[in-house]
């Protein structure tokens, strides 16, 4: 898997969102974050991650999704509980997945991020094939920029977010030494 000159990945699943912006300028990616998504709560498949990032969520089935149908969010990438990889905005922009945020004291996490949800819940175990998934996208990552670190959303947020959880396994997440991730 590799990153093109247009920020996509090869290989993976495009589903183009309106819910990004442009980086501001001299912006560079720094900083992976991975979250947890799962819709309605608890429940996987049925594709309403992807109608939530393309704004196409039906309200009227199910009373959480009437809560969330108007949020305009996004992430760069997802990928499910099978490993199927889906880009929703092109590396080179900015999505719109981390909200209020700090990472090292420099806050907007979004202007040098890159947004990866996991499909899943802070109360059960991630599968093989999404840590796989997961291993692919940070070293196509990793090839193409300045990576100093991966971080949860929790990191970054720690007073209002929760996600990936305690059942992420960040051990099996696979980076070179010079890039940091969360004590275990």
């Amino acid at each position: 898997m590799i990153v093109g000159s247009d920020g996509w990945l090869g290989e993976v699943n495009r589903v183009e969102s309106p819910n990004f912006d442009t980086r501001p300028p001299g912006s560079s990616i720094e900083l992976i974050v991975v979250h947890n998504i799962s819709l309605p709560p608890g429940c996987y498949g049925g594709g309403h991650i992807a109608q939530l990032f393309t704004n196409s969520l039906d309200p009227s089935l199910d009373e959480f999704f009437a809560q969330i149908a108007d949020v305009r969010v996004s992430a760069h990438v997802l990928i499910d509980r099978n490993g199927k990889t889906t880009q929703f905005v092109s590396l080179s922009d900015r999505a719109w997945h981390a909200g209020v945020s700090a990472f090292c004291g420099r806050a907007v996490c979004n202007d040098f991020s890159v947004g990866i949800e996991l499909e899943g819940t802070d109360f059960e175990s991630f599968t093989d094939f999404q840590y796989h998934s997961l291993n692919a996208v940070i070293a196509a990552l990793l090839a193409a920029y300045p990576i100093r670190a991966v971080v949860g959303h929790s990191d970054i947020a720690p007073d209002r977010k929760t996600d990936p959880g305690p059942f992420f396994d960040w051990r099996r997440v696979q980076v070179p030494s010079s890039v940091s991730v969360p004590a275990v």
